[in-house]
């Protein structure tokens, strides 16, 4: 399916120097995007907001229809820029035949011109929407919960008052900006915020209404932000895409937090990473993975701080649909272009060998032996996570002084034919960690090293039965264990 670039970060434009002038900025960087291999842009909302403690990130919508013309709020452009600005990143986007993901809130507003007292309840709330420039989607008390088309309000998102999509008014108008959306600004999909706000049939609407795009039809896109437990986001993806033509991907938060223990936690256990209680383990082909996003910063969800590209080294191997954060890439420098070290050279293993179903040859504490079985013109991998460093061979051209550092758990024979395959093989991408560990990945073709892959396989395979120390059952439940 390709790889996601979430294309912004909390307060990107002060913090890059790149305030009004960000959709500019990110159109800079395309052509490289494109050429490392993703597939996608997510763009952060480009609605006018109110810019009420200062200028906005676009999660607190007041004008759906400004995207940077109408003098507004303070400002023409949104902090992102100007309209003109944002189609002309979107047109680039698309030469380069990358999709471009619209960030859309429509949970709650904000900023709004004038108070009213709700005749429902009594209270006063800022609900009247009188004023926006574009003249269109205009909100009004009843357009908020409390209504009369609905008593349940699913959440709400602190003092923000909450629309009410039963309002006939508002559900046709969320369903105008979406048509909008798609076939005049030339977005491809949604990436839907806070949906544990409001009810699933909403966001089916969007993705089964008929879009039009270069006069052929067309399906947006959709992934959902459903911050949960696994078992909470599988049965919301159940609900929204029961009966759903174009279904929609969600977020794999438990998988992330997984990934975190992973990276900065001494003593991890392998064991707990890989298998139940994350999307992508029951769900892949629902499951937009990821590393860190806008949302993780401060004390209270803290970014990974250690050795994270074993995260990505997990994210980009395995299934699911993985979503790169900018500010990994670009401002920790961990793209690394050029070099068999980075993100970068993980999305090149991504594009040429991840494909087929998910095989667990090898599970302990410390040591993690997967295979990708292939699929069409990708022949597969095999994956090799190290949680500890013992050196059981030597071979030129490796990390780490030329040591090939595996597990001293991998039993002799199966250590012997993982290091034959790695010093011979003539397609190896090996990603070396920095920080804490040593810990290393390797990325092993099956076409290009078919006697030693199948040799490493059987020795495996054999180690297993004899120790009994994974059940004979694949990860994800795709296939059976070679």
């Amino acid at each position: 399916m390709g790889v996601m670039m979430q294309a912004f970060y909390w307060d990107c434009p002060r913090v890059e120097g790149q305030e009004f002038l960000w959709w500019e900025y990110v159109k800079e960087k395309i052509p490289a995007l494109a050429q490392a291999g993703f597939s996608a842009l997510w763009l952060p909302p480009a609605h006018k907001a109110p810019n009420i403690n200062g200028l906005s990130m676009g999660y607190d919508p007041y004008d759906y229809y400004d995207l940077g013309e109408y003098d507004q709020k303070g400002y023409v452009k949104t902090w992102f820029g100007s309209k003109r600005e944002l189609l002309d990143l979107i047109d680039l986007a698309h030469s380069y035949q990358l999709s471009v993901i619209a960030d859309i809130v429509i949970n709650h507003n904000n900023g709004a011109d004038a108070e009213e007292v709700n005749p429902i309840d009594g209270h006063t709330r800022w609900t009247l929407f009188s004023q926006p420039k574009s003249g269109k989607f205009l909100r009004s008390w009843d357009c908020f919960h409390p209504t009369h088309y609905e008593t349940w309000d699913d959440g709400t998102f602190g003092d923000m008052p909450d629309l009410c999509h039963r309002n006939p008014y508002v559900y046709t108008e969320i369903l105008k900006l979406a048509k909008w959306l798609i076939e005049d600004i030339g977005f491809d999909g949604f990436r839907y915020d806070f949906v544990k706000g409001y009810g699933t049939w909403i966001i089916k609407a969007i993705q089964e209404q008929r879009y039009t795009k270069n006069g052929q039809p067309f399906k947006p896109y959709g992934v959902a932000e459903n911050w949960s437990s696994d078992r909470e986001i599988e049965d919301w993806l159940n609900e929204v895409n029961n009966w759903n033509d174009n279904p929609v991907d969600a977020f794999d938060f438990p998988l992330r937090y997984q990934l975190k223990n992973l990276c900065d936690v001494y003593g991890f256990s392998l064991k707990n990473l890989i298998g139940s209680h994350t999307v992508f383990y029951d769900k892949p082909f629902g499951a937009v993975t990821f590393v860190d996003n806008h949302d993780f910063r401060g004390d209270d969800t803290p970014q990974i701080t250690h050795d994270k590209l074993l995260a990505y080294s997990v994210i980009l191997t395995h299934e699911g649909y993985p979503c790169v954060f900018w500010q990994d890439y670009y401002s920790w420098d961990l793209a690394k272009e050029g070099s068999p070290n980075g993100i970068a050279a993980l999305i090149e293993a991504h594009e040429q060998f991840a494909a087929g179903s998910t095989s667990t040859l090898w599970l302990d504490d410390n040591l993690y032996i997967m295979q990708r079985t292939g699929f069409e013109n990708k022949p597969g991998l095999i994956f090799v996570l190290n949680n500890r460093q013992a050196i059981v061979g030597t071979g030129r051209g490796f990390p780490h002084s030329g040591k090939i550092l595996i597990s001293s758990r991998l039993p002799g024979g199966a250590a012997a034919s993982l290091t034959r395959l790695i010093i011979n093989m003539s397609t190896t991408m090996a990603v070396a960690n920095f920080g804490r560990r040593l810990a290393d990945m390797w990325f092993i073709s099956r076409k290009s090293n078919q006697r030693l892959f199948e040799k490493l396989l059987v020795e495996l395979r054999l180690e297993r039965q004899r120790a009994a120390l994974i059940p004979g059952a694949a990860f994800c439940g795709h296939a059976t264990c070679h």
